[in-house]
């Protein structure tokens, strides 16, 4: 399996995705915004683009549905849930659906709600293991609740299937805000001293043209809301929330994370 990061260079930061077989040349477009940049790339590797997927309703993830179909009739893909806010659904996905590109490429859809309810993921049978996440978690960070989503929901995922997944399991975001979200865990945690040397790396390296692909095991070290038995992180979060309770549940200190974050 070939996973082909495209920086979009857009103001919103957006990844967008080229999955592809290499015994075949068939390839996936994921949240094919920038279709012209995902078309070009396709033919400059000789990928026939035969199937999208959009991991949620988002425009920002969308925008780029129609003429992407035009120009290479690929079938769409999306959550189940989401045919009222995607036009033109082909195939509707549940949790653990296969989905196939050429003859290699074997993906499972994890049904991921929280930054809005009809989000899918996508976890690749390779190895090492791959997570397509959309805006559900993003390095060092995870997605905001703001239009169509709800942060219990967001925390039920991260607690019952992020947080299980392979250590090893690579992570590509929709988006690139790497950087800035190691400064709220650094904000939150400031003892952080993985969360420090990577933003004091990456303030000098950063190219989101060949951006740094961490893994869970990473994330769990580095981003604020995998971390949160933590004692600095609870300890900082008590300054803020004077009535949290003496022995915060993780619920509670993801909760009151993400608040802080949508203001940070």
């Amino acid at each position: 399996m070939i996973i082909e990061q495209i920086w979009t260079g857009n103001r919103y930061r957006n990844f967008n995705y080229l999955i592809a077989c290499p015994e075949t040349g068939e390839a996936m477009a994921v949240d094919p915004l920038d279709h012209e940049k995902c078309l070009s790339r396709a033919k400059a590797n000789g990928w026939e683009i035969t199937s999208i997927l959009n991991t949620h309703e988002h425009g920002d993830h969308t925008g780029g549905n129609r003429p992407m179909i035009a120009a290479t009739g690929a079938k769409l893909l999306a959550h189940a849930n989401a045919s009222g806010r995607i036009e033109g659904i082909d195939r509707g996905l549940s949790a653990g659906d296969e989905i196939r590109v050429g003859r290699s490429v074997r993906l499972r859809a994890l049904d991921t709600p929280g930054h809005t309810m009809s989000h899918v993921c996508l976890l690749s049978e390779s190895d090492p293991p791959a997570l397509i996440c959309g805006d559900t978690l993003f390095n060092a960070g995870a997605g905001n609740c703001h239009n169509g989503g709800h942060p219990e929901e967001l925390y039920a995922t991260f607690a019952n299937q992020l947080m299980a997944l392979p250590d090893t399991t690579q992570i590509f975001p929709g988006h690139d805000y790497i950087t800035n979200n190691l400064g709220f865990t650094l904000d939150r945690e400031p003892d952080n001293e993985a969360a420090a040397e990577l933003l004091v790396q990456l303030e000098g390296s950063h190219d989101p043209e060949h951006a740094k692909v961490t893994t869970i095991a990473e994330e769990k070290e580095i981003n604020t809301f995998f971390r949160l038995r933590s004692p600095s992180v609870i300890a900082k979060l008590r300054e803020d929330f004077p009535d949290l309770p003496k022995d915060p549940s993780p619920r509670d200190v993801f909760l009151k994370l993400r608040e802080l974050r949508n203001k940070w």
